[in-house]
């Protein structure tokens, strides 16, 4: 069986990226810090049970960029919110299951994505909560089947976005897996050195 894993990337350039981290510790030093946890998370993720491909934004700039491994496939994730750019990506998968996770997550290990997979044979959707009411991961074991639904009314960056995320899979079976911390402000970034 096909897996796929969605990671989405923007490119790392200040105040593009990390911008609440970016308020605290520099746009120079949150663009360092995602480019370099970014890049190792890939190190770390990448195996053979399943294929690996980027959503990058900005759209023709992450298609064309040399920061990202050249070995990995890229697909724009185009315009609108998350819920609508999570959709888009997970409706590109034809084949097998798909998780989508975060490039800003520095717990995660290929024990946790191959327990999402897992997860993903005996239920229709799987999540990895995070402490702070959102999540790291989101997996659906036939994503080309999503409903209309998915990711409609999510209150994203609240303490309610798992649960919204949650409801607007109606009918769906949802397992959960490990709780991991994304690096979202400078409070968040002693939890990656433990």
């Amino acid at each position: 069986m096909k897996r796929t894993l969605i990671v989405m990337v923007k490119e790392p350039r200040p105040g593009r990226v990390k911008t609440r981290l970016g308020r605290e510790i520099g746009m120079t030093a949150a663009a360092w810090w995602f480019r370099h946890q970014t890049r190792a998370l890939l190190r770390r993720i990448e195996d053979p049970r399943w294929q690996v491909v980027l959503a990058v934004s900005p759209d023709a700039e992450g298609l064309k960029s040399r920061i990202w491994p050249p070995h990995l496939p890229r697909w724009p994730q185009g315009q609108g919110d998350l819920g609508d750019r999570m959709a888009r990506m997970l409706a590109c998968v034809r084949v097998g299951p798909a998780c989508i996770i975060g490039g800003d997550i520095p717990g995660i290990s290929r024990a946790h994505i191959a327990d999402a997979f897992a997860a993903l044979g005996d239920h229709d959707g799987v999540f990895g909560p995070a402490p702070d009411g959102g999540y790291w991961l989101i997996g659906l074991k036939h994503p080309q089947r999503q409903p209309p639904s998915l990711f409609k009314n999510v209150r994203w960056s609240t303490e309610n976005a798992l649960l919204d995320s949650k409801a607007s899979l109606p009918d769906h079976s949802i397992a959960e897996i490990a709780t991991l911390r994304d690096v979202d402000t400078a409070r968040d970034l002693p939890m990656t050195r433990r």
